[in-house]
């Protein structure tokens, strides 16, 4: 065996552990950090920012020209889709912060968990119950692509009235070279060398990187503000479940109005339930410092929407006497479903 082959392999078992106990592995790096932590000192700054790209290259490398294919051909279900992700989330984080009169570092970082597109773990999430996995990609991709301006702009109108400052250009800037360059370079390089056995060695290695990425990026936020978790913890917590059990219900509530079958109608439950706090986590840290709370609200998230959505995704996979439901969808076309989950993909949020 080659000295690539005997270090490869290892990586990719390894990929496929992290990918599938995300949740664990993040929750034992937090408390860790909460106890040493200048282990994650260093996520900080110029090196989270790069640690988010990383992450984003990762979905990136997932998306192939079929699915974006699906954008062209389902344009009003992920139309639906995306207003769903851009109004039900973002308002439900403003109306709870009015209800529980939180002080404005948290409402800032519910907001933010509110504002940022999808999580890359629900089309694993949609997979696992039974849902319509091709609209779950569109919807992921459509919300990761309009995320730079709409998001700035949400954020900026929604936390007008906390008293911070907003840099909405700024934001603009931010996640179109957090996001878009890093998805768009994934993207590409999957659809121009997806034949070479190289680089599909590669990408198989890519989920367990993207959870290290996550890691990473809830470790900085105790290192840095780990007595915030302890005298904002409950609330917190209870804030993050509200909102994001809410998302489901009204997600579902959105499938129930437009007639969705079953399986899209726990799709969008999920896509919009599930936020990619990991992002909003970037967000606090670059542009609202000065309130600290905002990062642990988005850092609670990160870990609690990847729990709830796997538990959601499998108390909908129980419902189903008979395996998946007549009315079920099938996977994104080109590709058959075993093939779509071929790759393992981290359940992060």
């Amino acid at each position: 065996m080659s000295i690539y082959n005997s270090f490869l392999a290892p990586c990719k078992w390894l990929s496929g552990i992290l990918a599938k106990g995300t949740a664990l592995f993040v929750i034992l790096t937090a408390v860790i950090t909460f106890f040493v932590p200048g282990a994650f000192k260093w996520v900080e700054g110029t090196t989270q920012t790069i640690i988010l790209g990383v992450i984003m290259l990762s979905m990136g490398l997932t998306l192939g020209k079929q699915d974006f294919v699906i954008l062209a051909k389902r344009p009003f279900d992920i139309f639906v889709g995306a207003i769903g992700q851009f109004t039900i989330m973002p308002f439900l984080a403003w109306i709870i912060t009015r209800i529980f009169n939180l002080p404005s570092d948290l409402a800032v970082g519910l907001i933010l968990v509110g504002c940022v597109p999808g999580g890359v773990s629900s089309n694993i999430m949609s997979f696992l119950c039974h849902g319509d996995l091709a609209f779950s990609v569109g919807m992921t991709t459509a919300s990761t692509l309009i995320a730079p301006v709409m998001t700035p702009l949400l954020i900026g109108y929604l936390c007008s009235g906390q008293h911070v400052d907003v840099d909405p250009m700024g934001m603009i800037m931010f996640l179109l070279y957090v996001t878009i360059i890093p998805v768009a370079l994934g993207a590409f390089l999957n659809m121009t060398m997806n034949k070479r056995k190289s680089f599909a060695d590669i990408k198989a290695c890519m989920p367990g990187v993207s959870v290290i990425g996550l890691a990473c990026i809830v470790g900085g936020v105790v290192a840095h503000h780990g007595d915030k978790f302890v005298s904002m913890g409950l609330l917190v917590f209870c804030c993050i479940l509200f909102h994001n059990a809410l998302g489901y219900c009204l997600g579902y509530v959105l499938g129930i109005i437009f007639r969705f079958n079953t399986a899209k109608k726990r799709t969008i439950s999920i896509e919009v339930g599930v936020q990619n706090a990991g992002l909003g986590t970037g967000l606090a840290a670059k542009f609202f410092p000065q309130l600290p709370g905002a990062a642990v609200a988005t850092a609670v998230a990160c870990v609690w929407h990847s729990i709830s959505g796997t538990i959601l995704a499998n108390l909908y996979a129980l419902s189903d006497k008979n395996g998946a439901p007549a009315d079920s969808a099938a996977p994104v076309e080109g590709k058959p479903a075993e093939e779509n989950m071929s790759e393992e993909k981290p359940l992060n949020a």
